[in-house]
């Protein structure tokens, strides 16, 4: 190979130019939004992704053709009445990383489901808790006079309706 002529400078090829040898070393390397990142970043992981957020999660195989999952509902007592209603991988993680937002750790996970398409279970909720909540923000829903029951029986009806089995 070193021994032809490189067709961009018409010269023979440095070993350097050498395509197999870049393509080796290209894959050693990590790229994100086609600009390298070196070895010594935290997040270092050879290959090329469009965000760092694609890189944390290309090890997840499927992540974004898996509809499984749980939806949840959750709460902070600094806002009574108020419940968020979301969908996750794992419910209990997901909590866990509210957590970091609140200094006193108060997010409580209320109670959640295993569903077979947690987008389409979680865009249900949202449309079953607008119409019994008194005001809607985003996810968030203000809900007097709802307990763990109550809102189990929900997902549970709602798990009926999107489950495959």
């Amino acid at each position: 190979m070193l021994d032809t002529i490189n067709p961009l400078t018409g010269k023979k090829f440095y070993y350097k130019d050498n395509p197999e040898a870049v393509k080796k070393r290209d894959s050693l390397r990590m790229y994100v939004n086609g600009k390298h990142v070196s070895k010594s970043h935290p997040l270092y992981k050879p290959g090329r992704y469009k965000t760092f957020n694609d890189a944390a999660f290309s090890a997840l195989q499927n992540y974004e053709t898996c509809t499984k999952g749980e939806v949840y509902i959750l709460k902070n007592p600094a806002w009574k009445d108020w419940y968020k209603v979301g969908k996750a991988v794992d419910a209990t993680d997901r909590c866990k990383s509210y957590q970091t937002s609140s200094p006193h750790r108060d997010y409580e996970l209320v109670t959640f489901v295993k569903v077979d398409d947690r987008n389409a279970s979680e865009k249900l909720m949202h449309n079953y808790f607008t119409f019994k909540s008194k005001e809607r923000r985003g996810e968030w829903f203000h809900l007097t006079n709802y307990n763990k029951s109550k809102f189990d029986s929900a997902l549970r009806r709602v798990n009926d309706r999107t489950s495959t089995n």
